[in-house]
């Protein structure tokens, strides 16, 4: 039988540390995530992310670039203005979202230069050299990591750490079908279903942290600027307030020494998470809960 989410978090609870501990908020795919439903717009989706951040009264959020959108939609570009006006910084996430394992290092940084101008352009002054690898893919090969992490140390970039994460990028186009369909109810399960992985993954990231440190690092949640994340927004940060949850800048939680390796864009054996560092000390990574196959089957 598939282990329910509320079961994988029973199973959490017990290791889970009772400090206060910092998350860092970090969107991906902006200025456009998966398909839109109906009656939704870029320009809406993005408005709702940054009113519910201003509700919680969260400091700077990064959002990572896909240039690429602009030359498609010129529009587009009002979202990246939305985000920084109200307050917000922006970084690099490559031109066209390609994949380092499977464009190579050369290509890789053409992505990366490629998507530069309209950092430069937008970032009103801030600090635009962090990198979020598409996919997070950092190179399967370690010839490849490395060579990847050269072109990041070469043109002056951070690497954006991960260390919480509930693939919320999987609902965006569950989202848009059930929409398309009008099944309230499959939308009333995704939304259970998002609000109890986000619990899952904060009590996992914690868990492991404490195993390894005896503390809570400050964490780095990835998430994405679809139209699902929106609706959700102010209930995650509500969720992740009564949880105890300061929100923090990615500069100010990466500052960790936990980070280290990722801030200098250095070699590493391995991509920087709490779940690797755990499997390199022989601690048992906590089972979660898999819902993609069941967002996967919804409203088809």
């Amino acid at each position: 039988m598939r282990k329910t989410l509320i079961g994988a978090l029973s199973v959490l609870a017990f290791a889970v540390p009772a400090t206060a501990q910092e998350v860092a908020l970090t969107f991906d795919d902006l200025p456009a995530h998966a398909p839109l439903p109906p009656g939704e717009t870029r320009i809406g989706v993005i408005g709702r992310l940054v009113a519910a951040l201003a509700d919680a009264g969260a400091v700077p959020a990064m959002g990572f670039v896909n240039a690429s959108r602009l030359e498609e939609e010129p529009a587009d570009r009002a979202v990246l203005e939305i985000w920084r006006d109200a307050g917000h910084q922006l970084g690099n996430h490559g031109w066209a979202h390609a994949n380092l394992d499977e464009i190579g290092a050369e290509a890789f940084e053409a992505e990366l230069v490629r998507n530069e101008p309209v950092l430069e352009a937008m970032a009103d002054g801030s600090d635009w050299r962090w990198f979020r690898y598409p996919f997070l893919a950092e190179g399967r090969d370690p010839a490849v990591r490395r060579a990847g992490r050269e072109v990041l140390r070469e043109h002056g970039y951070k690497v954006a750490s991960v260390t919480m994460d509930f693939s919320d990028w999987a609902y965006n186009n569950t989202y848009e079908r059930c929409r398309k369909t009008g099944d309230a109810a499959a939308v009333a399960r995704m939304e259970t279903l998002f609000l109890a992985g986000a619990d899952e993954a904060l009590a996992a990231s914690r868990a492991l942290s404490d195993r390894l440190y005896g503390r809570d690092i400050p964490y780095v949640l990835l998430m994405h600027a679809g139209a699902f994340d929106a609706r959700m927004m102010p209930r995650l940060l509500e969720l992740y307030q009564a949880r105890g949850v300061t929100f923090v800048s990615l500069e100010a939680a990466m500052s960790d020494p936990f980070y280290e390796t990722d801030r200098e864009a250095a070699d590493t054996a391995a991509p920087l998470t709490l779940e690797n560092e755990a499997r390199a000390a022989g601690i048992a990574v906590p089972e979660r809960a898999d819902v993609l196959n069941e967002l996967a089957a919804l409203c088809t």
